[in-house]
């Protein structure tokens, strides 16, 4: 009788552990699996989560609550649990972790097999299990769904000249819409692409404030290339939204 009676009580912390009632999160990627996995159980968001530009869930977000990292204003929320990304706010992490807290992280999946790895687990630290599956089963229909590539390259040209690389998410949608990466990861100058143009280029939406880093993304040597124009939010964090982005690439670039 006491051996039930233990093992009722471990299947019952178990539970408890598995679906938090109160969470915080603390990074724009965990604020959107957040949202769209268990949004009654979010007490507050990152304030990154609001901006449409940056969050896939933007308009979920403006009637949330939000809370910058900080170490008392988590800690008056009353969480059992913390979600975070593997970088940024660690003091504040550390201290709520010293007090007890729950900390789990994200590990910001690189492509669609991570995805939907890192989707299922949230699903479960979450208890939204049936909501992962169906986040999972769109993202599997978009990315079945999306017409097929024709092999041309397109070079993922980011600020200052950068180009993603190949172990990139940006990379990875590229991959899913049947096209071919044209970026090494390295800084490209203006006369390399210019040389070797690809047949696309592919750049995020420009924000709504000049910045001397997107002058390169404007040059009128690089007028004549088609390009592709992707909004930031999709490939901001790595998620099963990720897929809309194939889905663009291959409609527009295909």
């Amino acid at each position: 009788m006491k051996a039930l009676a233990a093992a009722l009580l471990l299947l019952w912390v178990a539970s408890a552990r598995a679906a938090p009632l109160r969470v915080v999160s603390l990074n724009l990627c965990t604020d959107q699996l957040l949202v769209l996995l268990a949004p009654e159980q979010a007490v507050a968001l990152s304030p990154l989560a609001r901006d449409p530009a940056l969050s896939v869930v933007a308009a979920t977000a403006q009637g949330m609550r939000w809370v910058r990292p900080d170490v008392e204003a988590v800690l008056a929320l009353a969480p059992d649990l913390v979600l975070a990304g593997p970088f940024g706010a660690q003091t504040t992490l550390a201290a709520l972790a010293a007090r007890g807290v729950r900390i789990e992280r994200t590990a910001m999946p690189q492509d669609f097999l991570a995805i939907r790895a890192e989707t299922r687990r949230f699903a479960a630290l979450l208890g939204a299990e049936a909501a992962g599956a169906r986040l999972i089963a769109r993202m599997d229909r978009v990315l079945a769904e999306a017409p097929p590539g024709r092999g041309l390259s397109v070079l993922p040209l980011q600020a200052r000249g950068y180009v993603a690389d190949a172990g990139s998410l940006a990379a990875a949608v590229i991959t899913a819409a049947g096209l071919r990466n044209a970026g090494s990861g390295r800084r490209m100058a203006l006369e390399a692409i210019v040389l070797h143009p690809p047949d696309r280029l592919v750049i995020a939406a420009a924000p709504d404030f000049p910045s001397l880093a997107t002058d390169l993304l404007r040059h009128p040597a690089l007028a004549d290339i088609p390009r592709i124009t992707w909004p930031p939010a999709l490939l901001a964090c790595g998620g099963p939204w990720t897929a809309d982005a194939v889905a663009l690439l291959a409609e527009t670039g295909g």
